[in-house]
């Protein structure tokens, strides 16, 4: 696949994501836990005015807010009226079961249309919900030079699980260290700890691509995060994490139960957000390829080599081959930028930016035609 870089026209869109710190979750004084943002109108009024002067100075394409108080009408009200008054169509979806906070999708009506809208809500899973969008493009865009195509889009916002821990990679399917902490950071907790956990990914399907369904990359994505998780304990060659899993060393074979007593040693299952009994059937069911009841060696080593997600999170594209070139439009990462501006340098501005325990990322996308061959 390759990119054609000679449109100099091509029109630009944007993307801004931001967690802006619901103010029933703020709290206002370290000694008094249970003092929040929210019990102070004057606090919480003034800091989400100052949040949509920056979201309408940026004026994004597609604005995705998580947190937002939605149990507030007041403040409710206020994020509708003023977006809408900029050109914005409003999308908000509160938690499950009465959390008080909830998701804002916003979409500009010079840039996109409405298609479809779905809501998605995981009530079994820490009442998180997800807003789907699919919108097309207003802005038409020439192809082959003689027609025009509005570009479609899936817009998905949703807040992911914060990950506390390394168990939660299993909920996030995304492996969490603070080792980045040095290159960049979007998020300081309420420990004072900074770290990397907000995200805007880009899938660039075109015609010619291949994928998987989504519960095989699930499984392979989940027996990765094993892997990792048997590597951080020091066990990094395949026979000492076979050994470690309760492999039988005689037989090169590992049972069902077996492999149970080392996902919970592993701290995968038997917590809140680890492993639920179905899930590790599945796993078990997928591994023991040949229904015989155990799982070898020569199996494991194979598991280990699955790869859904590489190493930088880079959604990996497979392009069949074809016998002719293939157009399509896709998007392309133009500039992606993170404000305060000292959060892309691994550091946290202690003292001169209250907005939110998050930092605001913004992505600008170029349209793109993409040749496949």
């Amino acid at each position: 696949m390759r990119l054609n870089s000679s449109l100099a026209s091509s029109t630009s869109i944007s993307c801004t994501t931001f967690n802006i710190l619901a103010p029933i979750y703020k709290r206002i004084d370290q000694l008094n836990q249970s003092n929040r943002e929210s019990h102070s109108r004057d606090l919480w009024y003034t800091r989400n005015q100052d949040i949509l002067e920056l979201l309408l100075h940026q004026r994004s394409s597609v604005i995705c807010l998580q947190e937002v108080w939605v149990a507030n009408e007041e403040l409710v009200n206020m994020y509708h009226d003023r977006l809408a008054t900029a050109g914005y169509n409003i999308f908000q979806l509160p938690r499950t079961n009465r959390r008080g906070d909830g998701l804002l999708t916003a979409i500009h009506k010079d840039y996109f249309e409405l298609v479809n809208y779905r809501e998605l809500l995981f009530n079994d899973f820490g009442d998180r919900v997800a807003q789907l969008l699919h919108v097309r493009s207003l802005v038409p865009f020439p192809l082959n030079g003689k027609q025009d195509v509005q570009q479609e889009v899936l817009i998905v916002n949703t807040h992911l699980l914060f990950p506390h821990d390394s168990t939660l990679s299993i909920a996030r399917l995304h492996q969490y260290t603070d080792s980045d902490a040095h290159k960049w950071v979007s998020h300081r907790n309420h420990r004072g700890n900074i770290c990397g956990v907000d995200f805007i990914w880009l899938c660039k399907p075109t015609r010619s691509n291949s994928r998987k369904p989504l519960r095989t990359s699930w499984v392979e994505a989940v027996f990765s995060i094993i892997k990792y998780q048997l590597q951080k304990a020091s066990i990094a060659e395949d026979n000492k994490a076979f050994a470690f899993l309760g492999g039988n060393k005689q037989s090169d074979s590992l049972t069902y139960s077996g492999f149970c007593q080392a996902l919970q040693k592993a701290n995968l299952t038997g917590i809140p957000h680890g492993l639920s009994f179905q899930e590790t059937k599945e796993l078990w069911v997928r591994a023991d390829l040949a229904r015989n009841g155990v799982f070898d060696y020569e199996k494991l080593k194979k598991t280990w080599n699955m790869r859904t997600v590489d190493q930088s999170g880079k959604c990996k594209e497979r392009v069949m081959e074809s016998k002719k070139e293939e157009e399509a439009v896709g998007l392309k990462v133009k500039k992606a930028v993170l404000f305060p501006q000292e959060t892309e340098k691994g550091l946290w501005p202690e003292d001169d930016y209250s907005l939110s325990d998050h930092a605001c990322l913004t992505v600008q996308f170029s349209l793109v035609k993409i040749i496949s061959s």
